[in-house]
């Protein structure tokens, strides 16, 4: 089981850094993400991370503002979020992934049935 923490209410132009925990160290060999989902929209990729922390992967709509990263020992992947926009609120969701990074990256929306996920945190940027 996954477990986010983090969301909150911040304004525009503000950071936040959500934090997954991974208590039973089942994903320790998976990829791992943040993905997320709008009012009324699809769930959507945010970034991804390798394994071993080595690689990561993000959407063109986050790059450059949001960081991911991952502690293996710990078993807890976060995503630092800066530079905070409207269009940045929705509920965020942890995900495992048994594929490479790239991969999960790029898994069509038909496929988030073979990720492992989290309940989600909700973060609300306002303007």
């Amino acid at each position: 089981q996954l477990v986010e923490s983090g969301g909150g209410l911040v304004q525009a132009g503000g950071s936040l850094r959500l934090s997954c925990v991974d208590p039973g160290r089942t994903f320790r060999s998976y990829a791992m993400g943040w993905f997320r989902q709008a009012p009324g929209k699809e769930r959507e990729f945010v970034a991804t991370i390798s394994w071993n922390g080595g690689r990561t992967y993000y959407a063109d709509s986050v790059k450059g503002r949001f960081t991911i990263s991952r502690d293996v020992a710990a078993n807890t992947v976060a995503l630092q979020m800066n530079s905070l926009k409207p269009e940045d609120t929705a509920v965020y969701y942890c995900a495992a992934d048994n594929a490479i990074a790239q991969a999960m990256a790029a898994r069509p929306i038909g496929e988030y049935g073979k990720l492992y996920w989290g309940k989600g945190t909700l973060v609300t940027v306002s303007s």
